[in-house]
């Protein structure tokens, strides 16, 4: 019987050895971060503090009597005295300057979201000679100081009959916002599918209709994003209305607390002034809390093509 030589064993292969990161590199990286964490986490909330604290200051001031105000500006105030608001709302004329700043900015805002969104929509979706030039227009007039135009813009209002009128300040506030709302909506309606526009046109839809019903509701997030900017500095404009709205009954609320800062400030009614200035800043932090998640939603969707 013959017999076969076994094949000597093959000694059996040595683990692989896994190679290891320095540990002392590893600890000072981790190190790093935690320190640069720390670091931003106290920029944070000292930027909160100095964010917050005069607005919670002007709160609690508007509830306390001006003694308290000038005796222990930094107490809570023993009780709350609403008799400053009323005093504001009526005395102060708030409630006019409130009308008025609603109607201006309300039509203002309207009317700059509707033809800013149409011209975007036009000179992202559309090739056509001067397409570019256009645009230009539009960032050139964003650069341009707003100081310079207002004598030939007072004698152009004047001249026109649209001085001391609300709807002349609508005009102004629009013509003034317009090239903010085109540049960023063009970058926005860019950021959007062709593909939905181009079958809505195959089914038969016009230019308007593809626009109103299709591309409109789309691009809703950057329409909140740039409607809040412009909320933000129409609420807030004083330039303008102060040369262009001289009418004590077209007074905007910007003017009314320069105003009432004015005529309190002899009067020492610091209450009712602080009174007037959170009825100010309500409906902008207000505003800004509803839609804060429509704002980072559409400042990060036209970042993104």
């Amino acid at each position: 019987m013959k017999t076969t030589d076994t094949p000597p064993a093959v000694p059996a292969a040595e683990p692989a050895r896994v190679a290891k990161a320095p540990a002392p590199a590893a600890k000072e990286k981790s190190s790093e971060g935690q320190v640069l964490n720390v670091f931003s986490h106290g920029v944070l909330i000292i930027w909160a503090i100095l964010v917050v604290m005069p607005l919670l200051w002007a709160v609690m001031a508007s509830f306390k009597t001006d003694d308290s105000i000038l005796s222990t500006p930094w107490s809570l105030p023993d009780k709350l005295h609403f008799d400053n608001w009323s005093r504001a709302w009526s005395q102060a004329h708030m409630s006019d300057y409130f009308f008025n700043t609603v109607v201006v900015v309300g039509c203002s805002l309207v009317g700059t979201l509707l033809l800013g969104s149409m011209a975007a929509y036009v000179l992202a979706r559309f090739d056509f000679p001067g397409n570019r030039f256009i645009y230009y227009l539009f960032i050139g007039g964003m650069s341009f100081p707003i100081i310079l135009a207002l004598v030939p813009l007072f004698f152009v209002m004047n001249n026109m009959g649209l001085l001391n009128t609300r709807h002349g300040l609508i005009m102004v506030y629009i013509a003034y916002s317009l090239p903010f709302t085109v540049f960023f909506l063009t970058s926005f309606f860019r950021t959007l599918p062709s593909s939905v526009g181009e079958a809505a046109m195959l089914d038969g839809a016009s230019h308007a209709r593809t626009f109103f019903q299709v591309m409109l509701p789309m691009a809703k997030p950057g329409l909140i994003s740039v409607g809040i900017f412009n909320f933000l500095g129409q609420w807030n404009q004083y330039m303008l209305p102060t040369v262009l709205n001289t009418d004590p009954n077209h007074r905007v609320l910007s003017q009314g607390l320069v105003e009432l800062a004015n005529s309190q400030g002899y009067k020492g009614d610091w209450s009712g002034l602080f009174a007037g200035l959170v009825m100010a800043m309500l409906p902008v932090l207000a505003a800004y809390i509803i839609f804060q998640r429509q704002v980072v939603a559409g400042l990060t969707a036209g970042a993104v093509k």
